[in-house]
């Protein structure tokens, strides 16, 4: 690493500068495009005395850019264009001569004053905030920063101007030609399945991919991923970020990387390693052509793709971080700061930064970025991570901050999905159901829940403890309307709005979560302290995986018991009221390990294993054939919320919930900490317009013993046993000696097990 951090490189001096030619307008768009014999530029730099446009030659191509570079970059070449100051910090040129493919940077000149928040450092190459592709990627040097480092990229005391001239390492963009508006797919909110993936981790070992396209945009669009998806159910891939990004140098220092993506180097751009090595040497352009490919094959094969966007901090870290963009052009406008101590960042991310949407100048920039990846790459919906700082006014959250209100008035933007983590780690940041109408959020309590039912109370039943009552339970699997059916219109914001998932990227996979009682991530080189405690898992009774050989018989029943426990999980997604989001590898069993923070891990900690075993391929098949029942029967995907009385001239309740005695719960019933058993029967008529279906009986038994159920007396119907969570294979429905039950009749539900009936 010695030669990345501080390997000799040039003082900044004075080179011959061009003036760039006027422009008579004052509405240019910001960042660079072709115009006429040349390009017009506008950047934002509200208190630099000169900005510069650099344009470079003899870059380093995209496949020898990144982190872990292996040999010191050549010098490029540099022409000087200085721009012309306009109205409210715009600085506006024309280049004749100028277009695209050209690689260029910039250089803002002004005060060097950190107590006041000014960094200006011409010595230092800045990535244009609004360029669309990236010619250079940074790599990891003591250059990058505006002050003065130790040998440990510690910044001096006193933040002292730093004189390295930054053009070798920092990050370049490219002025691209202008592309033509993509398509969209619209899936109704009502039939919508979330798939989270990685984009490389997805493919990376899928061996139906070609080689040379695993771990790749393309291979995102390859004929097996597609097949995959459909046949699991997926109406919706969304992938974690894929904006150009830098792994902080914590990572680098360690030899690891941001796998997850989650430190953002730029809005516009897409992560050029993502592509195959045939698209990064033809250039940006051909990677971009490659994620344009991508989505709009996907389009045809009628699967959404949806974001996972960070536009809460950008990869600069702290005061003492990096000054690759933002804050060697605009630090007061971008961040969030104390006004009265411009040098103390304000950070609700735990990133060392966070964007100010206070100030128009962010506002602008995500919308920007917004409505590009809308209509020049295709996207169709976007999840936000952090979102709660997206709405901060100062240190307040407010639903009707000015980013989402402009979002949902936006021609192009309110006709997307917006998906919200509703949180982040400053004052008052939970805020699960207070985000604005029109937009879905992540639903954690929906995630706590389920895992505790399934896994930690029937934990704590087993060593003799006492657990709660099923009120929450109930409540998440009818729509979680204590969060989401309040607001301005009848129905709130709807059951959809409830994002509903148990795992996501962040924590463990199903499989870990099943067989795991503690956290083991060692391997991310931090002693085991990142990543929560919090986890609500259940190792049956073996901690992970490495005695189970050792013990053949009680072995397979703690893996039968496991995997009944994800049976359990996925059917309570796949059944419950609202957006289902399931990850990447549960269906068949993917392993991390034990590491429930696996963010840094490029490896096959994090690379799905498609060699599927007999056992997880059931599990596969099982959400698979759950999906399909939810897809084609509309009373598992309820538009509204339930009433508890009869609607749509229907004399059955939409939605009545039964004790293990087949008569309805009892207020008192709600309060029973030792009733694990219960009954949702969901009425068919539930939906407008003559849509009327079966109606659905759902059965739950969370006790540790078996339990006997009287079926409700309903329309007085019989009850066809459609599923259960016993099941090895969907298949297995076939072998049972008994699918029809008279109302009232009675049936054996084994311990922890989950059915689905249709009357």
């Amino acid at each position: 690493m010695t030669f990345q951090l501080f390997a000799p490189t040039e003082a900044f001096a004075p080179r011959k500068v061009t003036p760039a030619q006027p422009i008579a307008s004052d509405y240019v768009p910001f960042g660079v495009h072709e115009a006429g014999d040349g390009v017009d530029v506008a950047v934002l730099a509200g208190q630099a005395t000169a900005v510069e446009i650099c344009f470079f030659e003899g870059t380093r191509p995209l496949p020898e850019s990144g982190a872990h570079a292996t040999r010191i970059p050549a010098q490029p070449s540099e022409q000087r264009f200085s721009l012309h100051q306009n109205y409210f910090g715009v600085w506006m040129g024309h280049i004749p001569g100028k277009g695209a493919g050209s690689v260029y940077g910039l250089r803002a000149y002004g005060l060097w004053n950190p107590e006041k928040g000014l960094f200006y450092n011409p010595a230092k190459v800045m990535l244009d905030p609004y360029a669309r592709a990236i010619a250079q990627m940074p790599i990891l040097h003591s250059s990058l920063y505006a002050h003065q480092v130790d040998e440990n990229l510690a910044a001096l005391p006193g933040l002292t101007e730093d004189p390295q001239d930054s053009s070798r390492y920092c990050a370049l963009g490219m002025v691209l030609k202008d592309f033509p508006d993509a398509s969209h797919v619209h899936v109704p909110w009502d039939q919508t399945v979330i798939y989270e993936a990685h984009t490389v981790g997805l493919t990376k070992r899928m061996h139906e991919v070609p080689p040379e396209l695993r771990g790749t945009y393309a291979g995102l669009a390859y004929p097996a991923t597609i097949e995959h998806l459909k046949k699991l159910g997926v109406t919706t891939l969304e992938l974690l970020p894929i904006h150009a990004k830098m792994p902080e140098p914590m990572l680098t220092m360690k030899g690891l990387t941001n796998y997850w993506g989650y430190n953002t180097l730029n809005f516009f751009m897409p992560e050029p390693s993502y592509a195959t090595l045939a698209a990064q040497e033809a250039g940006p352009e051909a990677v971009i052509d490659e994620v344009r490919g991508m989505v709009s094959i996907l389009h045809e094969a009628g699967i959404e793709v949806v974001l996972d966007v960070v536009y809460n901090h950008t990869n600069e870290g702290g005061i003492d971080g990096l000054s690759t963009s933002f804050r060697g052009l605009n630090y007061a406008g971008y961040y969030r700061h104390d006004p009265a101590h411009p040098l103390r960042m304000i950070d609700s991310t735990g990133c060392g930064n966070s964007l100010d949407f206070r100030n128009h100048e962010s506002i602008q920039l995500i919308l920007d970025s917004l409505r590009y990846w809308v209509k020049t790459i295709g996207i169709d919906g976007f999840r936000f991570d952090l979102a709660v700082t997206l709405g901060r006014q100062g240190d307040d959250y407010q639903p009707t901050n000015p980013l989402y209100t402009a979002m949902l008035a936006d021609p192009v933007l309110k006709n997307v999905k917006l998906i919200n983590e509703p949180w982040d780690i400053g004052f008052n940041g939970w805020q699960t159901g207070n985000f604005p109408e029109r937009t879905a959020d992540w639903n954690d309590r929906f995630r706590d829940c389920v895992r505790t039912f399934w896994l930690h109370e029937p934990a704590s039943i087993t060593a003799g403890s006492s657990t709660s009552n099923m009120r929450d339970l109930a409540t998440r699997i009818s729509g979680s309307a204590d969060l989401f059916s309040h607001g301005r219109t009848p129905q709130g914001r709807g059951v959809y709005a409830s994002i509903n998932f148990v795992t996501a990227h962040d924590g463990f996979s199903v499989w870990d979560l099943v067989s795991y009682n503690s956290k083991h991530n060692e391997d991310n080189l931090e002693e085991n302290r990142d990543g929560s405690d919090n986890n609500h898992s259940w190792n049956h009774g073996v901690e992970g995986f490495h005695l189970l050989s050792q013990e053949k018989d009680h072995g397979a029943t703690i893996l039968a018991d496991r995997r009944q426990s994800v049976r359990n999980i996925l059917g309570t997604l796949a059944l419950a009221a609202g957006t289902p989001m399931f990850r990447a590898g549960d269906e068949i069993l993917t392993s991390q390990r034990g590491n429930n923070n696996a963010y840094c891990q490029d490896n096959e900690i994090n690379w799905l294993a498609w060699d599927i075993s007999e056992e997880a391929a059931g599990i596969r098949d099982t959400l698979s054939y759950l999906l399909r029942l939810r897809a084609e029967h509309p009373v598992l995907r309820p538009t509204r919320f339930y009433k508890g009385m009869p609607l749509n001239a229907d004399h059955m309740n939409d939605l009545e919930w039964y004790s293990s005695t087949g008569k309805p719960l009892p207020d008192s019933g709600w309060f029973d900490q030792t009733m694990r058993t219960l009954q949702m029967l969901r009425s068919g008529f539930m939906r407008a317009h003559g849509q009327h279906d079966r109606d659905a009986l759902v059965v739950i038994n969370g006790d540790i013993e078996p339990q006997t159920v009287i079926l409700p007396r309903g329309r007085g119907k019989d009850y066809e046993l459609m599923w259960s969570s016993v099941w090895e294979h969907p298949e297995q429905r076939a072998n049972e000696s008994q699918l029809l039950y008279p109302p009232q009749s009675e049936w054996r539900i084994p311990p922890l097990t989950l059915a689905l009936f249709f009357a």
